[in-house]
């Protein structure tokens, strides 16, 4: 499938070029490569092919899809990458924040993908050509257990069970604020933000039914530690879910910062336990991943909940 990506004409960006409007938003991309990409009729305009002298007005819709870029080699890199299991038909890893998972608009280097790719050179041809054995993400900076499929029949097996929703993922994420209910679910559906279209909001024209469920697991004087689950797998679920909740994640820099002063070296968001049924035995497997270091070494500095 390809991928998508989509803004909302600001004031400040209106009347500018469609070219000259993305060459800003896809710093990655030569010249050639965008004028390709408008040339092959991947960038619309509220729905319509527009070509690249379009000029653009306050609260137009800009959708690019960058299937395009399936046309380049991925080349492989020998990028560090932690390996918790691995068998003939799969890959388990523990991924690092900051590490982006596969190549899209305006990058095309130092991924997953790219790092897998030295590793195990034969799932090359295993899904997508820019994300192959890929069937789950992770944001960049959210760390932890993800699988990878190393051939076409665990591929389409594993997309299957996440489809149905059979595969279990859990994640640890310190919130702000204390929360009052042990347990709860979220079920606000988000989509892309009205105005913000690089942003995933609850205030969206395209809502899309979201679900996550969550468990106190600590409590500290200024935040609280949960044990989330995401029933459903839209982007940015979790983060966005527990912000308009009033309890953003600590460390996100995108969905809300509360207070400068407490810095986090990093975002506070980590997929700690993945199940799901073995694509060649059938068999219910789990994998899990511990805490980093740097979140273990947050949880030490910050005051516990205070009678």
């Amino acid at each position: 499938m390809p991928e998508k990506k989509s803004w909302i004409i600001s004031i400040a960006d209106a009347n500018q070029r469609l070219d000259v409007f993305l060459s800003k938003k896809l710093k990655g991309l030569s010249r050639s490569q965008l004028q390709k990409m408008i040339g092959k009729e991947k960038a619309m305009v509220n729905g319509v092919i527009r070509r690249s002298s379009c000029k653009l007005r306050e609260g137009d819709e800009v959708e690019i899809c960058y299937d395009f870029l399936g046309e380049e080699t991925i080349v492989p890199e020998d990028i560090p990458v932690e390996i918790l299991y691995c068998d003939d038909h799969i890959i388990i890893i523990d991924k690092s924040s900051g590490m982006v998972v596969h190549p899209g608009a305006g990058r095309s280097r130092d991924t997953l993908v790219n790092a897998i790719l030295f590793l195990f050179p034969g799932i090359e041809k295993v899904g997508p050509a820019q994300r192959p054995g890929i069937v789950h993400r992770l944001d960049r900076d959210t760390s932890g257990v993800m699988v990878v499929a190393r051939t076409e029949k665990a591929y389409k097996e594993l997309q299957r069970q996440f489809k149905s929703r059979e595969v279990d993922k859990r994640y640890t994420g310190l919130v702000w604020g204390r929360i009052s209910q042990k347990e709860g679910k979220i079920s606000w559906a988000i989509g892309r933000h009205k105005r913000h279209g690089e942003r995933i909001s609850v205030k969206t024209k395209k809502p899309r039914s979201a679900e996550t469920l969550y468990q106190v697991e600590k409590e500290y004087k200024d935040f609280t530690l949960l044990a989330i689950r995401p029933i459903t797998g839209r982007t940015h679920q979790i983060r966005v879910h527990l912000s308009a909740s009033g309890h953003p994640i600590v460390g996100d820099q995108r969905y809300g910062v509360r207070n400068a002063k407490v810095r986090c070296p990093r975002l506070f968001l980590h997929s700690s336990s993945l199940s799901f049924f073995h694509p060649d035995s059938g068999d219910r497997v789990e994998f899990q991943s511990p805490l980093p270091h740097e979140l273990e070494g947050f949880l030490a500095k910050i005051n516990v909940k205070t009678a």
